[in-house]
This record gives structure tokens, sequence and C-alpha cells, in this order.
């Protein structure tokens, strides 16, 4: 008489992404070169901070490769 009411079934809680995962969404976008179907699946496994502390990492890893580049090719 009395139907519950939860479900008898839970969805699965999200999956989360790998540390691999995380870097190359955010290597690729730094090109610029990002499938929809990737970028769709990087919503529902990437959090918005995983993507900004790795793309501060790759920012200032290629700040540091240019000014080694410069600092080479400047230095007689």
């Amino acid at each position: 008489m009395n139907a519950p009411l939860e479900p008898d079934h839970q969805e699965p809680a999200p999956r989360r992404a790998t540390l691999l995962q995380i870097f190359g969404a955010v290597f690729w976008s730094f090109f610029g070169v990002r499938k929809r179907a990737s970028m769709q699946q990087d919503l529902g496994t990437i959090r918005p901070h995983q993507v900004i502390i790795v793309g501060i990492l790759f920012a200032a890893l290629f700040v540091l490769t240019l000014l080694t580049v410069v600092h080479f090719i400047a230095t007689p």
C-alpha cells in the first residue's frame, strides 16, 4: 500500500578524471584543438579547480621554456 519514496537503485557517483586526463585536456585546450565529444566527457569528470591549477602549471612551464630559449639565443 505504501510506495517507497526512494528508488531501489541509486545512480553511481560521477567518475573522477585521472591526472593524465586532466593534463591531456588542458594541453589540447592550449592549442585550441578539442573535440566536442571529449569536451562533453570532460565536463562531467574534470573539476574547474583542477583545470585552473594545471593551466597555471602549463603556462608557467611555457614561460620558463621561452625564457630559456631566449637566454640561449641572446647569450654569446
